[in-house]
């Protein structure tokens, strides 16, 4: 043995760390631009620059975008400064990070939020250069993979710059409990007295059927001894799962009281392992895979929010999935023709923390610390041989520059814009029958959102998830909705049409296919306009086809109006480091408009 440790190997080197931040100093100036936090100057031929009041300027090419983004070359980047001796000199520019602190003056942030942004930019980074160090599979290889492993294989929000910020983790808890990291983990096992923890479940659901499928009969009896042993009665208490990070650096501190006096006891590891879904805190088990997928509290934070889960969402969730069975069940159209599947969110734990929960106005990132949702699995749901995967995986690039959306139609043997229509159809036709027929909108983002493909990856079906506090009706009354749960107001919030309508403009369309119309223009050889042109087309056959059918309901067109000429800008970059910054607060906030959008869906011809 060697006298002295070897140290670890770094995760990256320097050459991938220099493209890691030319890469993401392309989208920082992308994104802050298409969401007006900078402004640029056209200097001609697809020429531009961004004069900083830090007397710094960056100049750059770019192509105009749909609705009015400006995609980047991070190739053509220079930096231009004033040297020591008063000349301009301009290099080639790669920092991200430099350039964070040149522009912080003309975002108009504070020197807080730019520190504490900096740790998440620099996080993000380090994620990103360590992939590009390490490669990867091709899309060839992506494409044999099943879902919750490709989940592990995707980069995080494409609207966020430092979309890995993840606050809290330590480098090592990124290397152990990150999506990208792939390493399966045991959840801990604890049972929190019934004076402390609810369970709730859909109608079908007892707490003992939840922990009857979760656990096989040999760990239900090991657990239980567990609480005999410790002197207390087993129907006392809940049993539930925690993330072992949330339990070594949140529950065992702010529950010590609970623990000490036997109201929380640890029960032990499961025995299945599960791994990460892209929002870190959702597990889906690799051991059983048709058992549950469950959501945990994780007491990090990660694409603008504490990743806690607030006890309203877990009360809730059995409550809106029972409510939205209803709706899709009695839907032949959904259920039949569409053959759309919604995960349910079909059980719960609440946990209110016995001292916090009465301060008034406490931060919720100190109340959302223990709790969890069981939603139903992919595995569970889909068909013998077909394929599954989230809307967001078709915009990752492998390291030779291949999109996996261009890998699919290949393999699909369909012409490009054939399978695109497919895809279309199959994503855009469900969300607007529930958007125009029930006022009814998810928050439909490339995580939530995921396709279900035939054997020559031809998309056939949408598979939607995360339903609390993420589904939202509007205020205008809508019979065809039914009777709404009570308490709706929290677990259902009420929102204007306008509102309604944004969530598919904004998820869809600017989340999504902003980045994939430039990715099927390069890579299948279908321009821009023409992709625009066939959503625009999706869109119009399928109000043909809904006046024919309810020919009552047409003025719902103009009501959640997807093709106006303008839309609101509602910029979640500025949010963070302009608008909310990093104060902490007892609500999560709502987000509000900057501005407006050229509509590429507006008129025939696209963007």
């Amino acid at each position: 043995m060697p006298d002295h440790p070897v140290p670890d190997l770094p995760d990256t080197d320097p050459a991938a760390w220099r493209e890691a931040n030319r890469q993401l100093l392309a989208k920082a100036i992308g994104e802050w631009c298409f969401e007006d936090m900078l402004k640029t100057v056209e200097t001609g031929d697809g020429g531009y620059r961004v004069d900083l009041d830090s007397g710094t300027t960056y100049a750059f090419t770019a192509r105009v975008g749909a609705f009015g983004w400006l995609r980047v070359d991070p190739s053509s980047i220079t930096r231009t400064a004033t040297s020591m001796l008063g000349n301009s000199v301009a290099e080639p520019a790669w920092d991200a990070q430099q350039f964070l602190f040149e522009a912080a003056s003309t975002l108009g942030t504070d020197p807080s939020t730019v520190a504490t942004y900096f740790t998440e930019l620099a996080a993000t980074l380090a994620v990103d250069a360590a992939r590009l160090t390490h490669g990867g599979e091709s899309v060839a290889e992506l494409r044999g993979l099943g879902h919750t492993e490709l989940e592990c294989r995707m980069t995080g929000h494409n609207l966020l710059v430092a979309n890995k910020g993840r606050i809290g983790f330590s480098a090592s808890d990124v290397r152990k409990y990150a999506p990208e990291a792939a390493q399966p983990l045991a959840l801990k096992w604890v049972a929190v007295h019934r004076g402390l923890a609810e369970f709730r479940g859909t109608s079908e659901l007892s707490e003992h059927t939840v922990v009857e499928r979760e656990l096989d009969e040999a760990t239900r009896a090991r657990f239980t001894a567990v609480l005999q042993g410790a002197g207390v009665d087993p129907e006392a208490y809940v049993w539930m799962p925690v993330h072992p990070w949330q339990w070594d650096h949140a529950v065992q501190i702010l529950h010590a009281s609970d623990v000490a006096q036997r109201r929380i006891v640890p029960l032990g590891d499961s025995p299945d392992q599960y791994l990460p879904g892209q929002s870190i805190r959702t597990m889906a088990n690799v051991t059983a895979p048709a058992r549950y997928d469950v959501k945990l509290p994780l007491k990090i934070l990660n694409t603008l929010v504490w990743r806690g889960i607030p006890p309203h969402c877990t009360k809730g969730a059995p409550v809106v999935t029972q409510w939205l069975r209803g709706l899709v069940e009695r839907d032949p159209f959904l259920t039949g023709e569409c053959r759309t599947v919604f995960l349910g969110e079909v059980a719960s734990v609440t946990v209110h923390h016995p001292y916090l929960s009465k301060l008034d106005q406490a931060p919720y990132q100190h109340l959302e610390t223990l709790g969890c949702i069981w939603r139903e699995s992919v595995s569970d749901r889909q068909d013998a041989g077909e394929r599954v995967r989230t809307f967001a995986s078709l915009l990752h690039v492998d390291a030779a520059g291949d999109a996996f959306v261009a890998e699919l139609v290949r393999s699909s043997g369909l012409k490009p814009e054939e399978w695109l229509r497919r895809l279309f159809d199959v994503l855009l036709v469900p969300l607007m029958h529930v958007l125009y027929r029930y006022g009814v909108t998810f928050n439909p983002h490339g995580q939530n959102t995921l396709i279900g493909y035939d054997e020559n990856d031809v998309p056939t079906r949408l598979y939607l998830k995360d339903f609390v506090d993420d589904v939202c009706v509007s205020y205008t009354d809508v019979p065809e909705r039914g009777p709404e749960p009570d308490g709706h107001d929290h677990v259902l919030p009420r929102k204007h049409p306008s509102v309604i309508r944004q969530h598919v403009v904004d998820q869809v369309f600017v989340g999504h296919f902003r980045y994939l119309s430039p990715l099927c223009e390069a890579q299948l050889g279908v321009p821009e306009k023409t992709f625009w042109r066939l959503v625009r087309q999706t869109i119009l056959d399928f109000q043909r086809d809904f006046r024919r059918r309810f020919p009552e309901l047409e003025g719902r067109f103009a009501e959640y109006d997807l093709l106006s000429p303008q839309i609101p800008r509602y910029g979640l970059n500025r949010d963070r480091i302009v608008v909310t910054r990093y104060g902490d607060r007892a609500l999560r906030h709502a987000l509000y408009p900057n501005g407006t959008h050229p509509n590429p869906l507006a008129e025939e011809g696209g963007a």
